[in-house]
């Protein structure tokens, strides 16, 4: 059966629904699409979840530092894992109940359960049913790559996905992965009672940071009690009487870490390898993800990638800036572009990275004269007040424009506060403008002005 609508959108990830609603609301027929969870990898098996299980974490950490603000427990706290599951489960079944329910009472949509396929540039078959739009969207996602480390298909091995699955503590997790998922992770259960391995092939952890924060974050989680090990160059997996044992060739410490349970995040892939792209023209690169351009078009007229599967971004709220630019462009005339968007984003570990614009290292790379301002956080008076002093502030400055180029905030409410720099550079507007604000005391974002003041040459 041949269905004809205005628009086809392939999956019902973070942009996806958003930009049905944009469509049908503008009258527009649309077909929607989606073969396993509505919500995409932030509702299901990203943000949703795993925020809950950080949350929980954060108050089994506080609980045992009660002592420390004069709250007396007098036994030892315990961890009721299937609770913590059912926590989390519940928010991932109600944010994806809401977004099916969304989609299948929105006027002028038809929704689809299954797989999609491109047949030619303008048509996609889902089961029996062959759909033709003059354009189509294909916000499919991705998911995590499983490296080819010797014999890693030997071994029983986690992934973010099924990490949320657990009702149990593992008695010692290894995190093969030392970038923002595996520590995430790593830290929550610990947290939780687990003993706590990361793994890490390069010489330090996140290493898109700047070397200084990284290594904060470094001292930071083995405050906690987490074994870090960098530099293993070379990972083996084999089986163990107690769970698997994994190799690392690194420059010290054993040379074997006996995990219960291993967790792979060392990375994701998109998801555009089994849609017939190539049927439809569609390009991708080497490693597989869809080839846009600057206003997320593919190179066939009509078709679209929006979210991960463009590598043009991979969080929630890229994905999301996705839609809102294809339907202004689209829909109201607009011209925006993705290399407008300043890139912003968190480490969702406690204390929390708020991250925006370049890094030091990326900032001198340019060649600019350059102001930088930095506070460690035992200097910021609403963290000493929370008994959370770790991590440290910095903002960087082009010293002839006066223009923010980039800002971290490595500490309590990072993720939030870092929202005050973001919000000037999308403005447009000089730090200057910053240095007059009345903040509210006593906050993080207080002071940001002060460090702007405080700023000196790099």
């Amino acid at each position: 059966m041949t269905r004809a609508f205005d628009a086809i959108i392939i999956g019902a990830g973070q942009a996806g629904p958003s930009l049905a609603g944009r469509l049908t609301a503008a009258g527009q027929q649309v077909a929607i699409i989606e073969r396993h969870l509505f919500g995409g990898t932030c509702v299901n098996t990203g943000c949703k979840p795993t925020k809950t299980l950080v949350a929980s974490a954060y108050a089994a950490h506080l609980a045992r530092r009660s002592a420390d603000y004069g709250v007396m427990i007098d036994a030892p706290i315990r961890i009721d894992m299937a609770k913590v599951r059912a926590r989390a489960d519940k928010v991932i079944m109600d944010s994806r109940s809401g977004v099916e329910g969304w989609l299948r009472n929105m006027k002028n949509c038809t929704v689809f359960d299954g797989h999609a396929r491109f047949e030619s540039a303008n048509t996609v078959r889902v089961g029996d049913d062959l759909l033709t739009a003059p354009k189509i969207f294909i916000n499919v996602g991705g998911r995590p790559v499983i490296p080819d480390f010797p014999g890693v298909n030997d071994v029983p091995y986690l992934t973010n996905s099924g990490m949320l699955k657990l009702d149990r503590v593992p008695k010692h997790l290894v995190v093969v992965g030392g970038s923002y998922i595996g520590l995430e992770f790593a830290q929550m259960f610990c947290r939780f009672g687990a003993e706590v391995t990361v793994v890490e092939k390069g010489p330090r952890l996140v290493s898109r940071e700047d070397t200084d924060i990284s290594e904060l974050i470094r001292e930071i989680l083995e405050a906690e009690g987490i074994h870090i090990r960098t530099s293993a160059e070379c990972i083996t997996f084999k089986p163990h009487p107690d769970g698997v044992a994994v190799g690392v060739d690194c420059t010290e410490g054993t040379p074997e870490v006996i995990g219960s349970d291993v967790l792979l995040a060392v990375g994701r892939r998109p998801n555009t390898d089994d849609l017939g792209l190539d049927k439809a023209g569609v390009t991708v690169d080497a490693r597989g993800y869809i080839e846009v351009d600057d206003s997320l078009a593919t190179r066939v007229p009509g078709v679209y990638a929006m979210g991960d599967c463009n590598g043009r971004g991979a969080f929630t709220h890229t994905a999301y800036n996705d839609f809102e630019i294809i339907a202004a462009n689209l829909l109201d005339g607009a011209g925006r572009k993705v290399s407008d968007r300043i890139p912003g984003y968190a480490l969702f570990i406690d204390p929390p990275l708020g991250r925006v614009g370049m890094t030091v290292t990326q900032a001198k790379a340019t060649g600019r004269k350059l102001l930088i301002g930095e506070r460690p956080m035992k200097n910021v008076g609403r963290a000493v007040e929370k008994g959370e002093t770790l991590g440290k502030m910095r903002v960087i400055v082009d010293a002839e424009t006066k223009k923010i180029l980039g800002a971290a905030i490595l500490g309590t409410s990072g993720d939030e506060a870092i929202h005050g720099i973001l919000d000037i550079m999308n403005a447009g507007a000089d730090y200057t403008e910053l240095q007059w604000a009345v903040p509210v005391h006593p906050t993080v974002s207080e002071l940001i002005p002060t460090l702007l003041g405080d700023m000196k040459p790099a």
